[in-house]
């Protein structure tokens, strides 16, 4: 007994539980100080910057890095690609993750978190985008729910219940779509009415057609980039589809993402041209934006096209993480970076050290869930008593 207790222990205390550990630590005393003190306690917040790190990385960067569950299902049920059905609930578990902890990181930004189902029972407030944002984001993580919950279903053995959900499927892929086109647009359309604070070469009109493209490309990048992580450390999890299927979906996903890329990369030049910004490109702040422009879309977009091409997963693979750091810096330079661009830097707003940790909390939260999910249920692999349904 005392030999499989020192196993056990041996095999908890790795170094990715301990850091985990005092991560989680941290999270939850400065949590204690955030809600019994306020936002004041331990955030840079002001009336200048009311939205700081916990809605440009944890909102606006979390929504995005999680469209891979609405660019899968589409991919496998409406565009009928079923060889990427491998794919699709690694994405949807990535997908509800992900608005699961855009959810729960609201409460720490939000004032009176309590009052966040204000707007929908209390006070409709149905002429705001953020009304509209608000629903959207609760009606799509249901649907996400709804999808992601045949994998426990099975794991339970509640098979009536799991064929329901099944038979769902194509619905629920509809309004996933539906609903992520709404609120991944909306996101940008909500700096829309900050003209005067958005540098103009991040503001534009087509703001919430970037972000919904670009939250395209999040999802695809997503897939392939969580993919290759899974097929490093959750090698023995998967079975021998998900093993044969990884590298086509890498590389029909590369495609994908290389052709998108191309399309943002149209689109934003288009952009400049209309709001006729090329002369800021010479100043400090336009080599900012070429180095995301060049070196975060038409690099990621050549790379993905010679992977492809070439068949080299590697590239593919490797790309994935440059284009998924792309969209974090997108959203950080539109909501942090070049947000109140012309304050002197004294006024201007840099998180406090606690709201870095509270996101590193919430990413380190959504990490432990997915390793726990995906080491008991049937996600990178097909339950054996379901495998004639698929």
């Amino acid at each position: 007994m005392s030999a499989s207790r020192t196993a056990v222990s041996r095999s908890l205390l790795t170094p990715f539980n301990i850091v985990a550990g005092l991560i989680l630590a941290v999270g939850l005393v400065i949590t204690v100080m955030r809600f019994t003190g306020g936002l004041g306690a331990v955030t840079n917040l002001s009336d200048y910057n009311p939205w700081g790190l916990w809605i440009g990385f944890d909102l606006l960067v979390g929504v995005a890095l999680a469209a891979g569950g609405y660019v899968t299902s589409a991919a496998c049920y409406i565009f009928g690609l079923k060889r990427f059905h491998s794919a699709v609930r690694p994405a949807i578990l990535t997908g509800f993750l992900g608005y699961a902890l855009v959810v729960f990181a609201l409460h720490y930004d939000v004032g009176r978190p309590w009052r966040l189902p204000y707007p929908f029972i209390v006070q409709p407030g149905t002429t705001s985008l953020l009304f509209e944002v608000g629903a959207c984001v609760a009606l799509y993580l249901t649907v996400l729910f709804i999808e992601y919950s045949s994998a426990p279903l099975e794991w339970l053995g509640f098979r009536k219940a799991r064929n329901l959900v099944v038979r769902l499927t194509m619905v629920l892929t509809i309004l996933g779509v539906v609903l992520s086109t709404l609120h991944q647009s909306s996101l940008g359309a909500l700096y829309l009415i900050a003209p005067s604070k958005l540098h103009p070469l991040w503001y534009s009109s087509y703001l919430p057609i970037y972000f919904f493209v670009s939250s395209i490309i999040a999802g695809l990048s997503m897939v392939i980039f969580e993919s290759s992580l899974a097929h490093r450390y959750f090698h023995d999890k998967m079975d021998e589809t998900h093993r044969r299927e990884t590298d086509g979906v890498a590389l029909g996903f590369g495609k994908a993402a290389s052709l998108v890329l191309f399309g943002y990369l149209l689109i934003k030049v288009i952009g400049l041209a209309v709001d006729n910004n090329w002369h800021y490109l010479t100043t400090g702040w336009g080599a900012w934006y070429l180095v995301e422009v060049l070196g975060f879309v038409a690099l990621p977009c050549y790379l993905y096209a010679v992977g492809v091409r070439e068949k080299n997963l590697t590239i593919i693979r490797r790309t994935s993480g440059l284009a998924v750091l792309g969209i974090v810096l997108n959203r950080l330079n539109i909501s942090l970076v070049a947000f109140n661009y012309h304050l002197p830097s004294s006024e201007r707003y840099f998180p406090h050290w606690m709201e870095i940790a509270i996101s590193v909390f919430v990413v380190t939260v959504g990490i432990l869930a997915y390793r726990f999910i995906v080491t008991h249920m049937p996600i990178l692999y097909e339950h054996p008593e379901y495998k004639d349904a698929h």
